[in-house]
């Protein structure tokens, strides 16, 4: 092993999977300069780009519903295929950057983001859309690994690192609950491509500004790229998610079950080849300590649950409440203020309170949001607001300390595959969000509305498949038809919204069990 002497002390140099920079680490824990910030400041740029993507169409959604006429399964492919793409390959794309640089990686990266969205804004057919969204995924993931794990690398002072970390999850969330906001306000002046040609201007000063702040590094013996390892991840994770939209269209037959049941098989094989091999692309034996594995569980569980709130709000807000797209953003921007503050004020509450006492508390007001929405089936907006308040302050919180957590967790050799597990789970958080809470609440939709007899058999197709679909329609039919065509489909949302709340609501309180019986303070982490 290669090693750097610094002073009195040698230190093995950093050769993790996701290393941006060298540093050297002596017991005095050196602070980070003012550079080390500023490379910080600008890897926040793929963050926030790539968080807002997870959410932005959200808002869009009716616009290209309108637009395009996609299928309920084509909607929901629509939003999923880029966060699958993004999760089944972040690992993979770590590994390629410790090959070929991952400085390289980045500006690939951003320059290949940038030229699909271009195309995805003016997508002809859902089919194009779906297909273009797919591109941004691969593309996003080789923006995202070298992220989480810089701060294991550049701060090596704890509360330091902390307080970067807060930021990078303040952002992720942030960039998260953006997303309809800045769609809502895009969409009010210009067409529903907009909010893809939203990532040209973010991605220009990244590929600026990278190049001055941060030097190439790449891994001097890194392991192998495993494709059968690469397929097996991406072909379980898809075969699952397919086989929980097939279910929520066609109902539970053999397709949606065998799909299931293969993606969960192809995991376990997964699993199994990790443990066998001599050089993992992905270190399963890290879920083993459980401030790791608990941290990680924490993180996809909120994130299901955040995107899942922001799939069927978006909706309600525009086309039951009538909100146009800036207001309904609006509606959301004191959740999302909420979030940003509690990520960061938790900073110096997180040395003071032990995180099974913290984290738990934190989405036990998730929790009460959803509850929130339950209850009142989404109507007023004042309801829908204070709800997103609840949630985003557990939200916030719960990811600072749980990503403090899985990064501290793990050996410094591990920094990165440490990271690209967390990143993963943000990115397979965002695609169950819509893949199960979506496809209940579309699933019960069409089992509930109830359709007036005057309409033709296409007509009828048309309202059961979305709300957006019914709400569109209502509007070309004689008044009293209509009206009781958007009554009925707002009905039978609400109900949706109901049922897909009350489950949102089980996640948040499995979230804070796993956080009260795993969430450790790290071994080592106190010398720290």
């Amino acid at each position: 092993m290669t090693h750097e002497t610094n002073g009195t002390s040698t230190i093995p140099a950093r050769t993790d999977a996701a290393a941006s920079v060298v540093t050297r680490v002596d017991p005095g824990r050196p602070r980070a300069s003012r550079r080390q910030w500023l490379a910080l400041a600008v890897l926040m740029l793929p963050v926030l780009l790539v968080s807002v993507d997870n959410t932005v169409l959200s808002f869009a959604l009716p616009a290209i519903a309108r637009d395009l006429g996609p299928t309920g399964a084509q909607q929901l492919w629509i939003i999923d295929a880029y966060p699958l793409v993004l999760a089944a390959l972040l690992v993979a794309m770590g590994s390629a950057g410790d090959r070929f640089g991952r400085r390289r990686m980045l500006l690939i990266g951003s320059v290949g983001f940038a030229l699909v969205s271009i195309a995805a804004a003016f997508a002809p057919t859902a089919e194009a859309l779906i297909v273009a969204r797919a591109a941004l995924g691969f593309f996003g993931a080789m923006l995202m690994p070298s992220t989480l794990s810089l701060l294991r690398t550049v701060f090596a002072d704890r509360e330091q690192r902390r307080l970067a970390i807060a930021i990078w999850a303040s952002g992720f969330a942030a960039g998260s609950a953006l997303g309809p906001i800045v769609g809502g306000v895009l969409l009010e002046h210009f067409h529903w491509g907009s909010v893809f040609l939203l990532a040209v201007p973010v991605l220009v000063p990244l590929v600026v500004l990278v190049p001055l702040l941060i030097p190439e590094s790449r891994d001097p013996a890194p392991g192998p790229i495993d494709v059968p390892s690469i397929l097996l991840s991406f072909a379980a994770m898809g075969a699952v998610v397919y086989g929980i939209k097939h279910v929520a269209t066609e109902g539970i037959d053999v397709v949606g079950v065998a799909a299931v049941l293969a993606g969960a098989a192809l995991a376990i094989w997964f699993v199994r080849r990790q443990l066998r091999a001599a050089t993992p692309m992905l270190d399963m034996r890290l879920f083993r300590q459980g401030s790791f594995g608990g941290g990680v569980l924490v993180n996809l569980l909120s994130v299901i649950a955040l995107v899942g709130f922001l799939f069927f709000v978006s909706q309600h807000l525009q086309l039951i409440a009538g909100l146009s797209p800036v207001q309904a953003g609006l509606a959301l921007t004191p959740g999302l203020v909420a979030m940003i503050a509690a990520g960061l004020s938790v900073v110096p509450i997180a040395r003071r309170v032990h995180p099974r006492v913290l984290v738990p508390s934190a989405v036990a007001l998730s929790a009460a949001g959803y509850l929130v929405i339950a209850l009142t089936a989404g109507d007023g907006v004042a309801g829908v607001a204070i709800a997103f308040v609840l949630l985003g302050i557990g939200i916030g919180v719960a990811e600072t300390v749980s990503n403090e957590l899985i990064l501290s967790s793990a050996p410094p050799a591990k920094a990165g595959a440490a990271s690209a597990v967390s990143e993963t789970a943000y990115e397979l958080g965002a695609v169950l969000g819509t893949a199960v809470l979506g496809s209940i609440l579309a699933a019960w939709y069409r089992t509930a509305i109830e359709l007036p007899a005057e309409l033709t058999a296409g007509q009828a197709d048309a309202a059961r498949e979305t709300l957006a679909g019914a709400m569109a329609l209502a509007e070309t039919l004689p008044a009293s038809v209509g009206a009781e065509l958007a009554a009925s489909a707002a009905t039978a949302f609400g109900g949706g919204v109901t049922v897909t709340a009350f489950i949102g609501m089980l996640l948040m309180v499995a979230a804070g069990v796993v956080a009260a019986t795993t969430l450790n303070e790290p071994r080592g982490a106190a010398s720290e």
